[in-house]
């Protein structure tokens, strides 16, 4: 995985965290789900990245 990559991973992971928990104190489902699901893609994503850098070696 490039670090563009990585660093593009761990942006989105860390906007998808500020949204839960804008999320939880404001009490809103919607931008708390939206976050969670946020972190689930930037998790997919690196997880993508892994695989093909493993196949690489």
């Amino acid at each position: 995985m490039g670090l563009d990559d990585k660093i593009k991973n761990a942006a989105e992971k860390v906007a998808g965290k500020v949204k839960e928990g804008h999320g939880n104190a404001t009490n809103d489902e919607s931008l708390k789900a939206e976050g969670q699901a946020d972190q689930s893609k930037a998790d997919f994503k690196g997880a993508g990245e892994n695989i093909k850098d493993a196949f690489k070696k």
